[in-house]
Protein backbone atom coordinates (compact mmCIF):
# COMPACT_ATOMS: atom_id res chain seq x y z
CA UNK A 1 0.00 0.00 0.00
CA UNK A 2 1.56 3.27 -1.10
CA UNK A 3 1.92 6.23 1.22
CA UNK A 4 -0.16 8.50 -0.97
CA UNK A 5 -3.44 10.29 -0.21
CA UNK A 6 -6.24 8.97 -2.42
CA UNK A 7 -8.01 12.33 -2.72
CA UNK A 8 -5.23 14.92 -2.94
CA UNK A 9 -2.30 12.84 -4.22
CA UNK A 10 -0.07 14.09 -1.41
CA UNK A 11 2.93 11.77 -0.95
CA UNK A 12 6.23 11.53 0.91
CA UNK A 13 8.74 14.37 0.63
CA UNK A 14 12.45 14.27 1.37
CA UNK A 15 14.71 16.62 3.28
CA UNK A 16 17.51 16.79 5.82
CA UNK A 17 17.85 16.32 9.54
CA UNK A 18 20.20 19.14 10.52
CA UNK A 19 22.04 18.87 13.82
CA UNK A 20 23.43 21.73 15.87
CA UNK A 21 26.83 21.03 14.26
CA UNK A 22 25.18 21.37 10.82
CA UNK A 23 25.57 17.64 10.02
CA UNK A 24 22.96 16.74 7.42
CA UNK A 25 21.38 13.30 7.09
CA UNK A 26 18.56 12.49 4.69
CA UNK A 27 15.06 11.87 5.99
CA UNK A 28 11.50 11.43 4.70
CA UNK A 29 8.49 13.55 5.59
CA UNK A 30 5.50 11.18 5.42
CA UNK A 31 1.90 12.41 5.07
CA UNK A 32 -0.41 11.82 8.04
CA UNK A 33 -2.64 9.15 6.45
CA UNK A 34 -5.83 7.87 8.09
CA UNK A 35 -8.33 5.18 7.07
CA UNK A 36 -11.73 6.88 6.97
CA UNK A 37 -15.25 6.15 5.74
CA UNK A 38 -16.89 9.10 3.99
CA UNK A 39 -20.61 9.34 3.25
CA UNK A 40 -21.98 10.37 -0.13
CA UNK A 41 -25.33 12.17 0.12
CA UNK A 42 -26.34 11.59 -3.51
CA UNK A 43 -25.57 7.85 -3.48
CA UNK A 44 -26.60 7.28 0.13
CA UNK A 45 -23.65 5.03 1.02
CA UNK A 46 -20.19 5.21 2.53
CA UNK A 47 -16.81 4.75 0.87
CA UNK A 48 -13.51 3.83 2.54
CA UNK A 49 -10.46 5.91 1.66
CA UNK A 50 -6.90 6.29 2.95
CA UNK A 51 -6.50 10.05 3.06
CA UNK A 52 -4.37 12.67 4.80
CA UNK A 53 -5.72 14.78 7.66
CA UNK A 54 -5.40 17.85 5.44
CA UNK A 55 -7.66 16.19 2.85
CA UNK A 56 -10.21 15.31 5.54
CA UNK A 57 -10.32 18.96 6.63
CA UNK A 58 -10.73 20.01 2.98
CA UNK A 59 -13.66 17.60 2.51
CA UNK A 60 -15.35 19.10 5.60
CA UNK A 61 -14.62 22.66 4.43
CA UNK A 62 -16.10 22.10 0.97
CA UNK A 63 -19.29 20.61 2.41
CA UNK A 64 -18.92 16.85 2.09
CA UNK A 65 -17.66 14.21 -0.31
CA UNK A 66 -19.97 15.17 -3.19
CA UNK A 67 -18.91 18.82 -3.13
CA UNK A 68 -15.24 17.83 -2.84
CA UNK A 69 -15.43 15.63 -5.94
CA UNK A 70 -17.25 18.37 -7.86
CA UNK A 71 -14.23 20.69 -7.47
CA UNK A 72 -11.40 18.10 -7.56
CA UNK A 73 -9.14 17.42 -10.54
CA UNK A 74 -9.03 13.92 -12.01
CA UNK A 75 -5.21 13.88 -12.09
CA UNK A 76 -4.97 14.04 -8.28
CA UNK A 77 -7.44 11.24 -7.55
CA UNK A 78 -6.68 7.53 -7.22
CA UNK A 79 -8.44 5.07 -9.58
CA UNK A 80 -10.88 4.06 -6.83
CA UNK A 81 -11.71 7.69 -6.07
CA UNK A 82 -12.20 8.41 -9.80
CA UNK A 83 -14.78 5.61 -9.99
CA UNK A 84 -16.66 7.06 -7.01
CA UNK A 85 -16.51 10.55 -8.57
CA UNK A 86 -18.04 9.26 -11.82
CA UNK A 87 -20.81 7.44 -9.90
CA UNK A 88 -21.63 10.63 -7.96
CA UNK A 89 -21.64 12.70 -11.15
CA UNK A 90 -23.99 10.21 -12.82
CA UNK A 91 -26.35 10.26 -9.81
CA UNK A 92 -26.33 14.08 -9.78
CA UNK A 93 -27.14 14.19 -13.51
CA UNK A 94 -30.13 11.88 -13.04
CA UNK A 95 -31.53 13.94 -10.15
Amino acid sequence: MSRRCELTGKGPMTGNNVSHAKNRTRRRFLPNLQDVSLMSESLGRTFKFRISNAALRTVDHRGGLDAFFAKSKDAELSPAALKVKKDIAKAAAEA
